[in-house]
């Protein structure tokens, strides 16, 4: 798959998931301000990615007008559980680069599974994406609209809520056609 179709897929995802259903309040604002970079990186090893994700803090650093960044790496970390023990080195870097308090780390995965639940809860979904991802939030820009939101704590059990309601075969149906919806699809 080329890197345009995992980031078209990626951003099908995030317009039709997570501001279709408004999962994340936040997130609509800055799609449309075109202010989410998305980047693929071809990492295919956990070093590899670390030092891509690096690159990235320190160009968020750099760049105050890139709000926030998807760091797609859909050819390292495919397995949960591998992906998951990974946040910790993730954190790890934060730390090194002094950068805790700065950005924050948001995970997303295929086979994304919350703690006491089964793997085929619908919940699940809230954090299910295409390709795994590590979310980059400015954390002052977090705070900012989590101060500004009416029900900040309502939105999990909302959410949890939603996707039971819809259920795993619409929401596996859901993201499937983000995939269909990239350039790749009718090849």
């Amino acid at each position: 798959m080329s890197e345009e179709s995992v980031v078209q897929a990626t951003r099908n995802w995030v317009e039709d998931v997570v501001v279709g259903y408004n999962l994340c309040p936040f997130a609509k604002r800055e799609l449309v301000r075109d202010r989410v970079r998305f980047v693929v990186t071809a990492a295919d090893n956990e070093d590899s990615l670390l030092q891509a994700l690096q690159t990235e803090l320190l160009r968020l650093d750099d760049e105050p007008e890139t709000e926030t960044t998807l760091l797609i790496h859909p050819h390292v970390l495919q397995n949960f559980a591998d992906y998951n023990e990974f946040l910790d080195a993730a954190d790890g870097l934060l730390a090194y680069l002094d950068m805790e308090g700065v950005y924050q780390i948001a995970s997303f995965h295929p086979d994304y599974q919350f703690a006491d639940t089964s793997p085929d809860a619908a919940e699940n979904y809230t954090n299910r994406s295409p390709f795994p991802m590590l979310h980059l939030l400015r954390e002052a820009s977090l705070e900012a609209a989590i101060d500004s939101h009416p029900d900040v704590d309502g939105i999990p059990p909302r959410n949890i809520e939603l996707m039971n309601k819809l259920g795993v075969e619409k929401m596996r149906e859901v993201v499937f056609a983000c995939h269909q919806n990239s350039p790749e699809a009718g090849e």
